[in-house]
C-alpha cells in the first residue's frame, strides 16, 4: 500500500486551524492507511473501525497544535498516526476485555439456583447485620462510666483481642480467677445491650 508523505505545511495548517479545509486532503489521503492498519492489526475490531478512526482524528486535532513534525527527528508521520490508533484499538480491547469479565462472572453468579442464592445472601445479611450490632452494643459496654477502666481493659484484651487469660492477670497483678469473673460479667452485660437493640420497635 502506498504510504502518502506528509508535508510540513498541511499539518501546519491543521495544527492552526481546527476549521481548516485541508482536513479534507487529511481525511482522503490518510483514512484508507488507516482503516488497512486496523484490518491488519485488529480484525476482531473491524465493526468498531469508523468509530477508532473517529476517535483517533478527534485526538489527533488536539494534539496537533502542539505537534512539531521533523522527519530527520521523528520518523515518518505515519509512525506518530499509527501509534495513536494502537492506542485507540488497545483501550477498546480492555474494555471489552473487562466487559467480558464481568458477564461471565454474572453468569457464574446466576447458574446457582435461585433459591440458594437467595438463602445465601440472607445469611451474609444476617451476618452483616448481627456484627453491626455487636459492633454498637460493645461501644455502648466500653463507653459505660459505671464499668471500672481496669475491667473494660481485662475484658477487651480477653475477649475482644484473644489473648490468654493467666497473661492477662499476670500483666494486671489479679487472680486468673478475677479474670474470668470480670470476662463473665462483662459478656452478660453486652448480651444485654445486643438484645436491647436488636429488639423489635415497640417490643
Amino acid at each position: 500500500m502506498h504510504v502518502p508523505t506528509t508535508s510540513k505545511t498541511l499539518l501546519r495548517d491543521l495544527g492552526a486551524d481546527a476549521r481548516s479545509p485541508r482536513w479534507a486532503e487529511f481525511i482522503s489521503r490518510y483514512r484508507p492507511m488507516m482503516e488497512s492498519f486496523l484490518a491488519a492489526r485488529y480484525p476482531s475490531l473491524a465493526p468498531d473501525a469508523d468509530d477508532l478512526v473517529q476517535e483517533t482524528l478527534v485526538a489527533l486535532l488536539r494534539a496537533l497544535p502542539d505537534y512539531r513534525y521533523v522527519p530527520g527527528e521523528q520518523g515518518s508521520f505515519h509512525n506518530y498516526l499509527t501509534g495513536i490508533l494502537r492506542n485507540k484499538a488497545a483501550s477498546l480491547l480492555r474494555r471489552r476485555e473487562a466487559e467480558a469479565a464481568r458477564d461471565a462472572w454474572a453468569a457464574a453468579e446466576s447458574a446457582a439456583p435461585p433459591a440458594l442464592a437467595d438463602e445465601v445472601a440472607a445469611e451474609r445479611d444476617e451476618d452483616a447485620w448481627r456484627d453491626a450490632v455487636l459492633q454498637i452494643a460493645l461501644r455502648q459496654l466500653l463507653a459505660d462510666e459505671s464499668v471500672q477502666e481496669r475491667t473494660k481493659q481485662v475484658f477487651v484484651r480477653v475477649a475482644v483481642e484473644g489473648e490468654d487469660p493467666a497473661a492477662v492477670a499476670e500483666a494486671f497483678g489479679i487472680e486468673r480467677n478475677a479474670v474470668d469473673q470480670m470476662k463473665s460479667r462483662m459478656t452478660r452485660r453486652l448480651r444485654d445491650l445486643v438484645a436491647a437493640l436488636d429488639a423489635a420497635p415497640g417490643a
